[in-house]
């Protein structure tokens, strides 16, 4: 799993390196180093949005995917992680892996060693470069909220995850998926439709990038600021 991760680029450098467009409000959005489930996000996805054709974007998303038949925005099961392996056949998720697919930009991400009062945070990154982290989105509409009201959407993502690879496996058994840059433009089109085989080919193709993944132990999560990544000393 992943619960906690780290973007530290503002919305305008993310819109250049994925050559996309910001969408308000996510040009509002802050960079930080202790993301956790139901944030804000920033996301990449394709979509028409007013536009005649397929627009690339990016957009602030509730980290944490609430399907649209949900009767509310907040789900008592956990969906801020979804496994790559079973996401085509779950309810909450099989609609997005069809046809709406996202990437969620991170510089690396948190997980924890040990038990209870002795857990110990590490920071898994890559040694030079940023992630791409294969995500799903969906979009829910507050039932309660008058039909004229844009604010009754609401953006949701979730992030996918695999079995760790061994450099890692040390410290979580799961991890996201990075999404290597010759699958960004196919994992986004919505015009391609999401299956399971896509799914696998895509945990295939992230392996290379996941084996050179590396950690480190940093202090425990408070606050927000840079030198949460900076190893133990």
């Amino acid at each position: 799993m992943c619960g906690r991760y780290v973007q530290p680029k503002s919305v305008g450098d993310l819109a250049r390196i994925f050559g996309a467009v910001v969408q308000a409000p996510a040009d509002l959005w802050e960079p930080s180093w202790n993301i956790p489930p139901s944030s804000s996000i920033p996301i990449l996805l394709e979509s028409v949005a007013g536009e005649a054709e397929f627009q690339r974007r990016i957009a602030l998303a509730q980290w944490s995917l609430t399907p649209p038949w949900s009767k509310t925005l907040t789900s008592r099961f956990a969906t801020f992680n979804a496994r790559i392996e079973s996401a085509s056949e779950k309810p909450a998720f099989k609609a997005s892996v069809k046809s709406k697919r996202a990437i969620i930009p991170a510089s690396g991400y948190y997980e924890w060693v040990g038990e209870g009062a002795s857990r110990r945070p590490h920071y898994i990154h890559l040694p030079d470069g940023d992630l791409a982290l294969a995500g799903l989105y969906s979009w829910w509409r507050d039932p309660a909220a008058d039909k004229d009201d844009d604010a009754r959407w609401h953006l949701t993502a979730t992030m996918l995850t695999s079995d760790a690879v061994h450099t890692i496996a040390d410290v979580h058994d799961r991890e996201p998926v990075p999404l290597p840059r010759d699958l960004w433009d196919e994992w986004l089109d919505p015009t391609v439709a999401g299956d399971q085989e896509l799914l696998d080919r895509v945990a295939a193709a992230s392996l290379p990038i996941a084996r050179e993944l590396v950690h480190h132990e940093v202090a425990p999560l408070r606050g927000d600021d840079p030198a949460l990544i900076e190893p133990l000393s």
